[in-house]
């Protein structure tokens, strides 16, 4: 396996904790979003979308986090990220997608680019465009987290699931661009027990070995 990635990009993380959880360690390497490496020629040849991550494997291009970690679930079936009781799994789904889909498309970070050039809007605009759209997602995740009958340690009980492979890294951003995160408690309970795992601790962006590139 070959994974390429960028150690800040929320959806490399989201990557980086499945390999962990299942016990898996792909050779990496490393594209650079702000050199704009994931422009090169190479790079789209292997993934015409131009984004991170991509996970090489058997012949295949496999891109997007999400379709990565469901094929990862798939193919290393333990331990299983996703629960075998259909209306749990799609609620599971439909938490992780809140935040892969809704929250992080808008702050992006080539959409957070474009607020500025060409459409002109200052560093502190941009920020409150990025604090905005997260406490539009944050904040229905933590009523749904903080209702559910089968509370445990985790977003859906005891065991990690995508919904946290997906939280974690969304918090860990949310937090380096300012939010207020002490409006989610029960996010915050969440994010503590996922990191209290090696598999999330080890994926941290400060530890990753482009981070000092």
């Amino acid at each position: 396996m070959q994974f390429y990635g960028y150690f800040r990009s929320s959806a490399s993380y989201r990557c980086r904790i499945a390999f962990g959880l299942k016990g898996l360690a792909p050779d990496f390497h490393g594209v650079h979003l702000r050199r704009a490496e994931h422009r090169r020629e190479g790079y789209l040849a292997l993934n015409p979308q131009g984004l991170v991550p991509t996970l090489e494997v058997e012949g295949h291009a496999l891109t997007q986090s999400l379709a990565i970690i469901e094929w990862l679930d798939e193919t290393y079936p333990e331990p299983a990220l996703l629960p075998k009781d259909a209306f749990v799994r799609a609620e599971v789904r439909a938490f992780a997608q809140a935040i892969a889909c809704d929250i992080h498309p808008l702050n992006n970070l080539r959409v957070l680019a474009y607020l500025k050039s060409p459409l002109g809007h200052s560093q502190d605009e941009v920020d409150a465009w990025y604090r905005h759209w997260c406490d539009e997602g944050l904040a229905p995740l933590e009523r749904i987290a903080a209702a559910r009958s089968d509370r445990g340690a985790f977003s859906f009980g005891d065991l990690p699931s995508l919904a946290d492979i997906c939280l974690v890294p969304q918090l860990a951003n949310a937090r380096r661009f300012g939010c207020d995160l002490t409006r989610y408690p029960r996010l915050g309970d969440i994010e503590a027990a996922c990191n209290a795992l090696p598999a999330f601790a080890a994926a941290r962006p400060e530890l990753q070995p482009d981070a000092e590139a």
